[in-house]
């Protein structure tokens, strides 16, 4: 990339940042704070960067920013779609497809999420990609965030990874397939036609799963629009929750929000979840 380019990424990114409010996203606002947007420290929070590097990005030096750490610093920044397809054409990474794990995520489920910070919450596309997840879902479901390529769904591990049902008890295993398959046939078919993304899951799945593939030609169609689960935690043991789906206008994109289920304890688990943060968590699903 050239300097130029540099240059002008690191200004736009000081721009964006600059503009921000930082109780936008969480961080106080008080007497004391020389600027009125987000300080640099504060992006690189937000990000998942270190501070040393978001600053040479800032100063236009540094090495090339990767893919992922553009949908994070978009995410961190709030950007537009607009914005965010720019700023990846200023480091020289070619536009994300929509629907994949580097997705511009909704700037309404962004808000949101980051309202919902006593329960745990995260932003997932229609072929159950995790985009972003708050630190109560890390510690309830595992990280996410470092799946990469077709496993970056749920679906694809679900069918093709054993250790990934094990967040689930095995009672529950095959109404969670069953509710999988319904919810991705109808997601495909709001899809075009000849998505390649959902189309090369499918074709995916059914070659390699003889389990989805049954379920496939039963022909269920259903979008998960809520659902009441039981899921495995290694510290906690057995927690049950509703998951609740609000979906975005276009249905590409679900705000999850996990509640505890009426009549058991996992209030007083998920209280103490929230006490354990991450530093206990179920291994990546």
């Amino acid at each position: 990339m050239s300097s130029a380019k540099y240059t002008e990424l690191g200004a736009f990114l000081r721009s964006r940042r600059d503009r921000i409010r930082p109780t936008d996203v969480g961080f106080p606002s008080g007497p004391r704070r020389r600027v009125p947007g987000l300080r640099r420290d504060e992006v690189a929070q937000l990000a998942g960067a270190s501070v040393d590097y978001y600053n040479e990005l800032e100063r236009g030096a540094g090495s090339q920013p990767s893919e992922q750490m553009l949908a994070a610093l978009a995410r961190a920044l709030r950007l537009t779609a607009d914005e965010r397809d720019y700023l990846y054409r200023l480091a020289g990474r070619p536009v994300p497809a929509p629907g994949g794990p580097a997705s511009h995520v909704h700037p309404g489920m962004l808000d949101l999420l980051n309202r919902l910070t006593s329960t745990p919450a995260q932003v997932i596309t229609d072929l159950h990609v995790t985009l972003v997840q708050n630190p109560l879902a890390v510690a309830l479901l595992g990280d996410h965030s470092g799946f990469r390529g077709a496993r970056a769904s749920l679906v694809h591990r679900w069918f093709s990874d054993p250790d990934t049902r094990n967040l689930y008890p095995e009672a529950d295993h095959e109404a969670q397939s069953r509710v999988f398959v319904a919810d991705l046939r109808a997601a495909a078919a709001r899809r075009d036609k000849k998505d390649p993304e959902a189309g090369s899951l499918i074709s995916f799945l059914l070659d390699t799963s003889a389990e989805f593939a049954a379920l496939w030609a039963v022909h269920d169609v259903a979008f998960r629009r809520d659902d009441r689960k039981r899921l495995n935690h290694r510290t906690l043991g057995l927690v049950e929750v509703n998951c609740l789906n609000l979906f975005s206008e276009d249905g590409r994109q679900r705000l999850l929000w996990f509640t505890p289920a009426v009549g058991t304890d996992s209030a007083d688990l998920l209280d103490l979840l929230a006490v354990l943060g991450t530093q206990e968590v179920v291994e990546p699903t």
